[in-house]
């Protein structure tokens, strides 16, 4: 299988780090590019030759949450259809309600547990390696 271009958008670095270390321990051939904001994020997706096959974002973040950054990138055309997935601690029905409105491709808690959310991560990432939207 292809290596998956990640976009990792998560304020909190250690976040960031649980993330790649899933991606280690089981064995992801993962390019991971990392923003601790949206208003980074766009910069890198702005500045970025090859587009990314996801983006995985944390949903509350300084400057530029997860929903703006959602609404943002599905109304340029040149990044609408890149799969995006929001992660949170968030437990607010009206924001997934308005995640899904915008488009988002999933989303999902995450659990305070390691095991739990490698098994999440896991998942996720077996299932858009498989996805035929990724070439």
């Amino acid at each position: 299988m292809k290596s998956l271009s990640i976009l990792l958008i998560d304020d909190d670095a250690i976040e960031r780090m649980k993330f790649k270390q899933v991606c280690k321990n089981n064995n992801f051939k993962c390019h991971i590019i990392e923003a601790e904001n949206g208003k980074v994020a766009l910069q890198c997706l702005n500045s970025r030759i090859n587009f990314f096959d996801i983006i995985i974002s944390d949903l509350q973040m300084p400057k530029m949450d997860g929903l703006e950054l959602l609404k943002t990138v599905r109304l340029n055309g040149n990044y609408k259809n890149i799969p995006i997935i929001i992660m949170s601690n968030a437990q607010d029905d009206s924001l997934l309600k308005e995640c899904y409105k915008y488009g988002v491709s999933g989303y999902f808690t995450k659990p305070s547990s390691f095991t739990k959310y490698e098994k999440k991560v896991k998942a996720l990432l077996e299932y858009w390696k498989k996805n035929e939207l990724i070439s």
